[in-house]
């Protein structure tokens, strides 16, 4: 059960935001953005694609069905700080294993609570994301000293990150399993979920770390190469880039969300920074082929220029609430 200690948090512009502390008490830096999702706030907090991030879910309640095994997306948490309006402190649900104070305070990762998220959001949304602390220990003027000091978040490479040690074969979680396509997936922030959807649709599924040369790659001979989302920003993952292409010449490649903008930079795309990113499970999204209008999962904070899609390729998926690049072909 949490303590009710004193928390703030304090944005770069020095606006602050007091509330309380729960889950790990220690302090956090990182870049502040919000998710609109009304759930899947376990889901949130183990995506990788949010490394580095203190995340605001919009949805005032968190933690009412506690946290289970079976919605993690990766091995760890991976935001560096969580900001809700209210902690359920009782959660029901039949698969519970632990609220979410306990199960940030064993991943040693911070939280307050209490404050105004959605005042945060609205900042947010008119200034745009920008670099933020959670603390117990700092006043409001240390933090935002420590805030200035910090790196820029575009200047980090979090993909090298958060990727995979080594290769490894994603296994069915129960019974026999005959595969029908061989798959590689490029490990830039991947998610167990994409894995789990690619197993029921046949593929027997080899992930590789993001480093991994092209050369590498194509000895294992795979029938397509998936390029898995992930954080952080695609202008400086040269190096994957330099591998995508080399791989576009030779196999099928399909990217999501980071990869659709290396897919894009392999071809002589580029990419700019969103205001306030994409991060929900919302966001509608048009097919350009034939008018369907999909709702959307997404969580990304960069987005390619369609003003210099180029050789060959052509924008296919477009975001209606902004009309920014969802997908490319």
């Amino acid at each position: 059960m949490t303590d009710n200690k004193r928390a703030i948090l304090v944005l770069e512009d020095g606006s602050e935001y007091e509330g309380f502390s729960f889950g790990a008490d220690t302090d956090a830096c990182g870049e502040v953005v919000f998710n609109t999702s009304m759930a899947g706030y376990q889901e949130m907090l183990t995506d990788p694609s949010y490394a580095g991030q203190i995340v605001v879910p919009t949805y005032p309640l968190i933690g009412n069905y506690g946290v289970n095994e079976c919605d993690i997306e990766s091995g760890r948490i991976q935001v560096s700080g969580f900001v809700v309006r209210e902690e359920c402190l009782e959660p029901s649900h039949y698969l519970n294993k632990s609220t979410i104070h306990q199960y940030l305070a064993e991943g040693g990762i911070p939280g307050i609570y209490g404050v105004d998220t959605r005042a945060i959001t609205r900042r947010l949304r008119s200034l745009g994301v920008m670099r933020g602390m959670l603390t117990t220990s700092k006043t409001p003027q240390q933090a935002l000293s420590e805030i200035i000091s910090m790196p820029d978040y575009s200047s980090i490479d979090f993909a090298r990150k958060v990727t995979t040690d080594s290769k490894y074969e994603w296994q069915a979680e129960k019974g026999s399993f005959d595969s029908t396509y061989n798959m590689v997936v490029l490990d830039c922030g991947l998610k167990y979920t994409i894995l789990r959807i690619m197993h029921s649709l046949g593929c027997q599924t080899t992930v590789l770390p993001c480093t991994t040369p092209a050369e590498e790659i194509l000895k294992l001979n795979p029938e397509g190469i998936v390029l898995s989302p992930g954080p952080g920003n695609p202008q400086i993952l040269d190096y994957i880039v330099d591998t995508v292409r080399k791989l576009a010449e030779k196999k099928p490649i399909m990217g999501i969300c980071l990869g659709v903008q290396l897919i894009g930079r392999a071809f002589g795309t580029s990419t700019f920074k969103l205001k306030f990113g994409h991060r929900g499970s919302n966001h509608p999204v048009k097919d350009l082929s034939d008018g369907r209008v999909h709702i959307t999962a997404q969580n990304h904070g960069y987005a390619l220029d369609p003003d210099t899609v180029c050789n060959g390729l052509e924008v296919s998926h477009i975001n209606l609430n902004d009309g920014t690049v969802e997908g490319i072909r």
